[in-house]
């Protein structure tokens, strides 16, 4: 499932590709994909423009020029590519919003959506996700507060979206092995002094994924080079077996709480 550095990668390159185009048509091949019917979706963004795109946790916002918002949430499986039918990859698209003679492909939405909504929707829609973390406003302090008295694992923490936006499997995985914390440790054992390692690491990582354009490996246009570049520098994401790059041990592959789990039992430590 695309996160917070895959999301991020979206928003940077789309708002470089779509902004103050107007949208020439929209093609609906899964009308369970939208929340309107098919063709007042259609008649609602014919005409219209992207001034804006913004991220918010795993979602994208596209800020349209009559102050409406469509929300994208790609779940699990769902990409995104930007082009023409000539170099767009042999897949299904459930949603095709043509810009002229570019269209923006929404890909393997079989859980996703595309909604359109007001602004105050959008809002009321996004109203229970956590902070985000790399926001200006997050820092170590507030990091710690956040985090001081949880209970529970540190993965199931990482990824519960009530309590931070965007960190998903991957990069619940690759935070707890920067950190040098196994990913079943309490929360409750943690100290001040590994959650604001935990906070570094949170930094580092997911800055690290967005500049390197995240683990998807689908390229957003033909001329894509960035998007996926993380893939090939994931520590222990998809690892299993494979040499730990700190210490030489073999990566581990478990589950908890029905996710799949990879980790070095050697050099990440419990409490």
């Amino acid at each position: 499932m695309p996160e917070w550095p895959e999301m991020e990668n979206y928003r940077s390159l789309l708002s470089g590709l779509l902004l103050d185009k107007e949208i020439s048509g929209v093609t609906l091949n899964r009308e369970k994909s939208v929340n309107l019917e098919p063709e007042m979706f259609k008649q609602e963004l014919i005409g219209r423009k992207v001034i804006f795109v913004e991220r918010r946790a795993k979602y994208l916002i596209f800020h349209l020029d009559n102050g409406r918002r469509l929300l994208l949430h790609l779940m699990l499986g769902g990409m995104l590519y930007f082009g023409s039918e000539e170099d767009k990859p042999k897949r299904n698209t459930q949603i095709e919003i043509q810009f002229g003679d570019q269209t923006l492909y929404f890909i393997g939405l079989r859980l996703g959506y595309l909604h359109l909504l007001t602004a105050k929707q959008t809002e009321e829609e996004l109203s229970d996700l956590g902070p985000e973390l790399l926001d200006r406003r997050m820092n170590e302090q507030r990091f710690i507060q956040l985090l001081s008295g949880r209970k529970g694992m540190l993965k199931t923490t990482l990824v519960n979206q009530h309590v931070m936006a965007g960190i998903g499997n991957c990069y619940a995985d690759e935070i707890a092995f920067a950190a040098e914390l196994r990913p079943d440790v309490k929360m409750q054992d943690l100290d001040e002094q590994d959650l604001a390692k935990l906070y570094q690491a949170v930094k580092v990582v997911l800055t690290d994924a967005a500049e390197h354009g995240g683990y998807m490996e689908m390229p957003l246009t033909a001329e894509d080079k960035l998007t996926g570049g993380f893939n090939d520098l994931c520590k222990v994401y998809d690892r299993e077996g494979e040499t730990c790059v700190r210490c030489g041990h073999p990566i581990v592959k478990t589950e908890l709480a029905s996710r799949k789990v990879f980790y070095c039992a050697n050099c990440q430590h419990g409490k």
